[in-house]
């Protein structure tokens, strides 16, 4: 089976390698190079830098959708396309190329978390279960019929990072059992009426609002991992405090060397904390170079 693959970051590699292994991967289509750093050098994304380093012919369309780049895939008459966190959506005709299809390696069991940021919503709603699901792609986003589904469990104290080395895996495996697979499994059409979207993450997302829950609170910060601010800092972890009820929302004070916010309901105690120009410090680090009290969140 000749393949062409289409991902972008980390979490696509995983998959990549899993196919090279064991099918004729003709062409990778990946986004091209974007400056990063201070420097604002180019920098290629992870999908490219594993198949430059595997020998497989790489290209990067700045739009996947224009002519002569459909025109460049039909011509490699792949009897496949998988596609893993691309970041480009793809246009009928290209579609239309394999044989087979395409198949898309999304991060949620749909109908659930339809969307860009499927990983994050489901921290930041409070899941105790996400999941990978293959399905065939069709034109609208993420609708398309289901193959197989993988459930994985989200621990109570998970963040980001780790929920999505978890999923990356599981997304390798299951994309291969359905290749494998593909002429045995029957597909299943997705309930609309049970769907929801995970929409991109965007900078007000990570904004904290002490008159939530603690519990809101610690899943935001959780889900996004460095992305949820209070006032100027960065907060990159926090634990539910349930002996600590006396604090006023947003209130700071420091108890037994616990860092603890108020929250609308209950306490969250600061574990990692990030202030302007600063780099990341545990909570014990930062109180002793940083004084704690009222307005503490626009002091800096």
């Amino acid at each position: 089976m000749k393949i062409i693959f289409m991902g972008t970051p980390d979490f696509a590699v995983p998959s990549l390698a899993e196919l090279h292994k064991k099918f004729e991967i003709i062409c990778v289509v990946t986004q091209p190079d974007r400056p990063k750093g201070r420097g604002h050098k180019l920098q290629p994304p992870p999908v490219k830098i594993f198949a430059e380093e595997n020998n497989l012919r790489v290209i990067q369309p700045l739009k996947v959708k224009a002519p002569e780049v459909v025109a460049e895939l039909a011509a490699l008459k792949p009897d496949l396309i998988v596609v893993v966190a691309f970041g480009q959506i793809l246009s009928q005709a290209i579609l239309d190329i394999p044989c087979f299809g395409c198949i898309n390696v999304h991060a949620s069991l749909l109908p659930k978390y339809r969307g860009a940021a499927p990983i994050e919503w489901a921290i930041i709603n409070g899941e105790k279960i996400t999941g990978i699901t293959t399905m065939k792609m069709n034109a609208g986003l993420d609708t398309g019929d289901m193959l197989l589904q993988r459930e994985v469990k989200i621990l109570d104290e998970m963040i980001l990072p780790e929920l999505r080395e978890r999923l990356m895996t599981t997304g390798a495996e299951l994309l291969i059992k359905t290749i494998e697979n593909l002429t045995d499994i029957k597909p299943i059409k997705q309930d609309d009426s049970q769907s929801c979207y995970a929409p991109l993450i965007k900078k007000d997302t990570g904004l904290i609002d002490w008159n939530k829950s603690a519990r809101e609170i610690h899943n935001l910060v959780r889900g996004l991992y460095g992305g949820a601010r209070a006032g100027k800092f960065k907060i990159w972890r926090t634990r539910l405090e349930d002996r600590v009820q006396d604090l006023g929302v947003g209130e700071v004070r420091i108890i037994g060397g616990k860092f603890l916010v108020g929250a609308g309901d209950g306490a969250l105690e600061i574990l990692e904390i990030q202030a302007p120009n600063s780099k990341k410090l545990n909570a014990a680090d930062f109180l002793r170079g940083n004084k704690v009290g009222e307005n503490f969140w626009t002091s800096a």
